[in-house]
Order: C-alpha cells, then structure tokens, then sequence
C-alpha cells in the first residue's frame, strides 16, 4: 500500500517520488491524476473523425461553402461531411452560417476555438513527422551500424 503524504509547499510524495502539484505537466497531464475527467480525451474526442482534420484543414483559410469542402475532400459523402460538420458545430471549433436565398447558400468558418486548435494541429503535424522520420528505413539503418 502506498501512502501520500503533504510536504511543505505543495510536494506530495508517494514514498518513491516528489510532485511538485503546482507545477504539473503541460495541462495537468500526470500518470498520478484522476483521469476520470482527462482533458486531453476531451479534446481527442472534438476531433475524432475520419474527415474533420481535413475539414479543418480547409477551413485555416478562412469562409468556405459547402460545395467547396466537398470538392477539396474527394471521397466523403454529403452525408457523412454533413455529420462531420454539425459535430464541428455542436462542438464549437466552426461557425455555420445558412443565407435565405435560392439556392440555398451555407458557409463555414473556424470560431475563436476553432482558431486556437490550429496550433495544436501544427503540433500533432510536426510530432507525426517525427514518427515517420524514426520509422523511415534510413534512420532504422542508421541505428545499427
């Protein structure tokens, strides 16, 4: 049984190692947190899909119509981009805009949230560029000689 003890200035110890619980992680992402309520799921969760990074992608540049994002993502089905889209909407990252008019025209846009993932992504971009360059051949070769 391990026991956690309150050390001054806000240490705790566990009997094998200190955590200062002010200064955590990016986050407040620690093995030794309550997950139950992990943010990190949370965000994983807003942008599980198969398209909504590409839909995402689209929208950095700012207002796009619903024809465009079919267009720019070979492949999807009106209905599925259409689910991919109100999740985005109900989850707050895009902004959907309907103009009374025949025929009906709909607009898309990143909201503030929606521009703060962007860094994020850039982020996960350049950690999955990391992946590939230590799983490409050459860097494997590397490693043996």
């Amino acid at each position: 049984m391990v026991t956690i003890g309150l050390l001054p200035a806000g240490l705790r110890t566990t009997g094998q190692a200190q955590v200062d619980q002010h200064d955590t992680a990016p986050g407040g992402f620690l093995a030794s947190q309550d997950h139950s309520n992990c943010k990190a799921e949370l965000a994983l969760r807003v942008i599980q899909g198969r398209w909504k990074l590409s839909i995402l992608r689209e929208l950095i540049d700012g207002v796009q119509r619903f024809s465009h994002l079919q267009r720019a993502l070979p492949g999807v089905s009106q209905k599925v981009l259409t689910a991919q889209l109100r999740e985005l909407v109900a989850d707050g990252l895009v902004q959907r805009t309907v103009y009374p008019q025949v025929p009906p025209r709909v607009d898309y846009v990143l909201t503030p949230l929606g521009r703060d993932l962007i860094p994020v992504l850039e982020g996960l971009h350049a950690f999955g560029e990391q992946v590939e360059a230590q799983a490409s051949p050459s860097s494997n070769e590397e490693a043996f000689t």
